[in-house]
């Protein structure tokens, strides 16, 4: 159950903005919307700055997905990592390498499921994630694996996406109930 209750299904103030947030997510409002849209401001930033993350950088779709994933695991998000697990499978991800998250530090570690890029995006997810601080090891093999546009682009998406699983996990936002009941846990 969250701890503030869903705004409902059908909101629709202010309109411009539930109208953006309905575009970006493919006509409906998820949970998170409806809990980010108790304040507008915050919602409209929220959108634009996730509508950029996701759709508008030049990070490969796969790599941002991972990372995503990582966070969320880590964060104890499921609700992020539910909604992150397909269009990392659709990205190129593998159902393999989804259930070796379970276990980042050997992840990691795992050459054989994992790339030198995917695993250095682990690394640097991991170590934004759990000790703010990156290790020179970890960023070093960032930079010699993506352009520095892309290192830039990384770093925003895992921070950006702490941001989120933080947000989830503080207000127990619950995974939708696809049912079509109201998802009230």
């Amino acid at each position: 159950m969250p701890r503030i209750a869903y705004l409902p299904h059908n909101h629709a103030e202010p309109e411009d903005l539930v109208t953006a947030i309905r575009q970006r997510r493919g006509g409906e409002l998820l949970n998170l919307d409806r809990m980010l849209l108790h304040s507008p401001a915050l919602a409209r930033g929220w959108n634009a700055m996730l509508g950029a993350v996701r759709g508008e950088l030049d990070l490969d779709p796969a790599l941002r997905e991972l990372a995503i994933c990582v966070v969320a695991r880590l964060n104890g998000a499921d609700y992020e990592f539910m909604h992150h697990a397909q269009p990392f499978l659709a990205a190129g991800g593998s159902a393999e390498q989804l259930a070796l998250l379970h276990d980042i530090p050997a992840a990691v570690d795992n050459r054989q499921a994992f790339s030198p890029r995917e695993r250095a995006v682990m690394a640097l997810a991991y170590d934004m994630t759990r000790r703010v601080r990156v290790s020179e090891a970890h960023f070093a093999a960032v930079r010699s694996l993506l352009p520095r546009q892309q290192v830039v682009e990384l770093v925003g998406v895992i921070a950006a996406y702490n941001m989120v699983s933080r947000f989830l996990v503080a207000l127990d936002v619950g995974i939708e109930d696809r049912q079509g009941g109201d998802t009230q846990h």
